[in-house]
Order: structure tokens, then C-alpha cells, then sequence
């Protein structure tokens, strides 16, 4: 569903911050919080974004009046934090890293039928950590039990490593860089957010 993609949100300095849902964006510029951005780089409250032609081919959303084009970048209008620059050990980056899919059978799932799994479970000395937590099917999960891969027999599709990458930008093969009007400000930084970080051990 169009309301439900994804939406790049800037600070008042222009930098990634997160990455939020076309819903969430019209919210955020119908309360005044956000202003939306063009191709040219100009700033529009939401009046003046809905009063904006929609173009044909572009992504819009009708009203029973007029079809208002969807925002693909959005600027904070009092926010000006700095993104962190170190990618957080989260459960949204481990399953980010991995691309919501088992490390184990290479099914691409839904997050509510994931988990993470200690590679080198903890009862065996093995840490919290990005080189040894995976994402993991829950059927997996169950069959490798409280033993190594090598002593279930199952095999690793790759091996986790802590990631480089910008969470609001995936690596290349990983659903690439987001929409086009994204590129502009993605390079400006390398972001890293979102969610409870994970303590290492």
C-alpha cells in the first residue's frame, strides 16, 4: 500500500535521521513538524505541497477533491540533532544486516516469524554480539537448539559481521539505496539509528 512506503526524513541541517512511512510523513507536514522537498530542493509546508499538480506517472494519493503527490523526502523543521555515526547493535540492524531472512534456510520472513539466534550459543561461552547473532526462523531456531550449526548439521548462508553501512541505506543487493530523491542526502553522512541498542558482551 502507497500510505505504508517509505519516506526519507531530514534534520533542519539536511541529514539522514530515519526512515518513516508516507503516512507518517503527511502527518508530520499537515502538523506543521515537517516541510516536504522537491527535486530542486525547495521547501513546502502542506498547503503548498497539496496544492502542487500531482504529475503523471508520479506517486499520489487521492482525496475527493484533488490527488496530492507523494513526499519521498521530508525536512524536520526544529530538529537539528546529529545522527550517530556508528551503526547500533539492534534487533532493526540485525535484521536489517540480514536482510530479514534466515541464516540458516534463506527464507525471507516477516519479523514477527524471525528471532536472532546465538551462533555459538551462550552456554557454550558464546557472546552477544554482531560476529555471533543471527536472524533466524523460528522453526530453525528450534531444530539448532543449544548446539553449534556444525553440531545441528545446518549451515550458515553468511557469516555475520558488524555492518559499515547506514541502516537508512541498505548495501548494494540488500533492497539498494531507497528512492532516487534520497541519493542527494544519503551521501552527506553515514547515519546510523534506530531502536533499543543491544548490549554487547
Amino acid at each position: 500500500m502507497l500510505l505504508d512506503t517509505n519516506v526519507l526524513v531530514l534534520n533542519r541541517l539536511f541529514q539522514p535521521i530515519q526512515v518513516t512511512t508516507v503516512r507518517r510523513a503527511f502527518s508530520l507536514l499537515y502538523q506543521g513538524i515537517a516541510q516536504a522537498i522537491d527535486e530542486e530542493f525547495r521547501l513546502f509546508d502542506f498547503s503548498s505541497w497539496a496544492s502542487l499538480a500531482a504529475e503523471i506517472g508520479s506517486d499520489s494519493i487521492g482525496t475527493p477533491t484533488r490527488r496530492i503527490r507523494v513526499p519521498r523526502v521530508v525536512v524536520l523543521t526544529a530538529f537539528d540533532r546529529f545522527p550517530r555515526t556508528r551503526v547500533r547493535f539492534s534487533r532493526h540492524n540485525i535484521y536489517l544486516r540480514d536482510d530479514n531472512t534466515c541464516q540458516y534456510c534463506g527464507r525471507r520472513l516477516p519479523r514477527s516469524e524471525l528471532n536472532l539466534d546465538h551462533v555459538k550459543p551462550r552456554s557454550h561461552g558464546g557472546c552477544t554480539s554482531w560476529e555471533n547473532v543471527v536472524c533466524s526462523c523460528i522453526p530453525c531456531n528450534l531444530k539448532k537448539a543449544n548446539r553449534t550449526p556444525d553440531q545441528a548439521g545446518m549451515r550458515l548462508l553468511n557469516e555475520p559481521i558488524r555492518p559499515k553501512w547506514s541502516p537508512l541505506f541498505r548495501p548494494p543487493g540488500r533492497g539498494g539505496p531507497g528512492h532516487s530523491a534520497w541519493r542527494p542526502f544519503l551521501s552527506m553522512v553515514d547515519a546510523s539509528y534506530w531502536n533499543t541498542e543491544l548490549r554487547e558482551e
